[in-house]
């Protein structure tokens, strides 16, 4: 598969794939006669499992680190799930920082609507006074 492809498919622009490629966090991709990049199935599957890592917050060099782990063979079996238990105490963190800023801001969108309404009654009393109701 081609890399404008993969890029299309995954989202990931093929600058940021041949970057990848580049710091080993993706293996070299087999080229084809022409020279021209062909993703197989593994390395679509592999830019995937970044692609989810990178959106949870995952840092390259943490993926750097456990994608060595993996070419290492099974002997880095917990070291590897170590890595993945971090980064999720890591992102249910974040997670929870998250929802404190959304409560905040849903509680600061209610105050104003609070405030409209609040104008929106004044102004009807008001009317209501001159005649205009």
């Amino acid at each position: 598969m081609k890399i404008s492809t993969v890029s299309k498919q995954s989202g990931i622009s093929a600058d940021t794939l041949r970057y990848y490629e580049r710091i080993g966090l993706l293996p070299e991709v087999n080229r084809g006669e022409n020279g021209i990049r062909d993703f197989n199935e593994l390395d679509v599957q592999r830019v995937e499992f970044i692609k989810c890592m990178r959106r949870a917050g995952l840092p390259i060099n943490v993926l750097i680190d456990y994608f060595t782990l993996v070419q290492q063979g099974d002997r880095t079996i917990q070291d590897r799930k170590e890595i993945l238990m971090h980064q999720r105490t890591l992102l249910l963190e974040r997670m929870t920082e998250m929802q404190q800023t959304l409560d905040l801001l849903n509680h600061k969108i209610d105050g104003y609507e609070d405030v409209v309404l609040g104008k929106e009654c004044e102004f009807t009393r008001i009317e209501a006074s001159i005649g205009r109701v």
